[in-house]
């Protein structure tokens, strides 16, 4: 009997059947909302459970796939490189995102027209009051207490400190550490599989969470303020296709479009949770999965969840002029450079989470001009509204850069994205590791795949 004829059939994927689901439970919700809006109210602590549930996997998966990839490059220096590239290219286009913002919010003039109430002065204080902390204990925050207390406190930069002393180590002790890195690999394999039953969750997680926002929101707090949402979604649009689609096709001549259409689960997953970090862990997966290696990968992504976060670098300055207008003492061009300025500073460090654009634009405006921390309180009834555009365009610029950056560095295997974006070479939803496949960068050509590396010896070829 032939082997062809004795295989098993291949695994149905029924993950399609889910992300329908989601579709669905977005649809529904919103429904919910409109004609039960207090009921829906109650529905929220459903998406925010969810997004706990991924959460709680986010720090364990950047510790494997740091580690990985760290603890198995030849030349320690390669990592100062790569972290050196990825966060030059942070900063130049969280600053391009500013500067987008700051023109379009010039032309629109937004803000115009509307008038403060007492109680929208009285939001305004509230977010400055829970505002990011100094530059200072921003730095300090990234040292955890202990070095296990990381995996536990679910602080992203602080996963990456210590996955990267660990990588470190591994990479000193030598050949001897190899067991240590075997172990690491079956972990990250019990930490995706874990990762993918929480998934099945996501209908109900994003349900929950659209249903709150229109029962709290509904379309009353869409009237007034209709012309900056609009103008703020174009922005995004503009940003992500033109400025990231003109980056990524001269440097790693990839098309945006089959990018973004190879991460259309997870932007559906991010529409319905409003939050980029749902997605996190599976970006990880994803871009490996692309082409792109382990090394760059675990440093690029949860790097670039705290510094790079485009789409809120367009909400805070268009926001910043929004609020002036509004209250009646709109920015001259130098004040405008003032604010652009510290602006750059102020958005970095802040997290990928819903509201964190809200909180950082109070406390930039507290710092640089703090009588219009009022008019903050005008904006925070549609910020959960915006924040869909923000978690989007975070999301999508980090995409890119993981791809860019891995280009840069030469750890881009472009034959194996083309199959990949052409769906020779799909993503296995079932345990979001690859079999037998790393980037070029990750071995040498006489290594053997990471899967290979699992077991003592391959099974000997069945005879026919």
């Amino acid at each position: 009997m032939s082997t062809a004829a004795t295989a098993p059939a291949p695994r149905r994927d029924r993950t399609a059947y889910l992300y329908l689901a989601v579709v669905l439970a977005v649809v529904a919700g919103a429904a919910f909302g409109l004609i039960a809006p207090k009921a829906a109210l109650e529905a929220k602590p459903l998406g925010t459970g969810f997004v706990n549930l991924i959460k709680m996997m986010i720090s364990p998966i950047i510790f494997c796939t740091l580690v990985l990839g760290v603890g198995s490059v030849r030349k320690a220096a390669r990592v100062g490189k790569v972290g050196g590239l990825a966060l030059g290219y942070f900063l130049v286009m969280s600053t391009v995102a500013l500067v987008i913002g700051l023109v379009i919010g010039n032309l629109l003039h937004p803000g115009a027209g509307l008038h403060l109430t007492d109680a929208a002065k009285a939001a305004g204080a509230k977010q400055a009051a829970s505002a990011p902390a100094s530059t200072v204990d921003f730095l300090l925050g990234i040292i955890p207490t202990s070095l296990f207390s990381s995996l536990t406190a679910g602080a992203v930069l602080q996963t990456l400190l210590v996955a990267l002393l660990v990588g470190f180590a591994l990479h000193a002790i030598g050949p001897s550490g190899q067991a240590i890195l075997r172990g690491v690999e079956h972990l990250q394999r019990l930490v995706f599989r874990i990762l993918a039953m929480i998934m099945w969750l996501a209908p109900i997680g994003a349900f929950g969470a659209i249903a709150a926002v229109v029962g709290a929101g509904g379309w009353k707090a869409l009237e007034s303020l209709l012309q900056i949402m609009v103008g703020f979604y174009l922005t995004c649009a503009v940003f992500v296709f033109v400025v990231l689609g003109a980056v990524l096709r001269t440097v790693a001549g990839v098309n945006i479009f089959l990018l973004l259409r190879y991460l259309a689960r997870e932007f559906l997953l991010i529409l319905g949770t409003s939050s980029s970090e749902s997605a996190l862990p599976r970006l990880v997966a994803k871009m490996e999965h692309l082409g792109v290696s382990r090394t760059v990968v675990g440093l690029t992504v949860p790097a670039g969840y705290s510094f790079n976060l485009d789409g809120t670098a367009i909400y805070l300055t268009m926001a910043s002029l929004f609020i002036a207008d509004a209250l009646g003492s709109p920015l001259s061009l130098a004040q405008q450079i003032s604010l652009l300025l510290f602006m750059i500073v102020a958005s970095k460090g802040a997290a990928g989470v819903t509201g964190a654009g809200l909180s950082t634009l109070a406390g930039g405006l507290q710092a640089h001009r703090p009588e219009l921390v009022d008019g903050v309180g005008l904006i925070v009834g549609i910020d959960r509204f915006m924040s869909e555009a923000r978690a989007l365009t975070n999301f999508a610029g980090n995409a890119v850069a993981t791809v860019v950056v891995g280009r840069w560095t030469g750890e881009f295997d472009g034959e194996r994205c083309a199959e990949v974006l052409s769906g020779r070479a799909p993503f296995d939803e079932q345990t979001m590791l690859d079999h037998g496949h790393a980037a070029p960068a990750d071995r040498s050509p006489s290594e053997p795949p990471a899967d290979d590396r699992l077991v003592p010896a391959a099974a000997p070829p069945t005879q026919r």
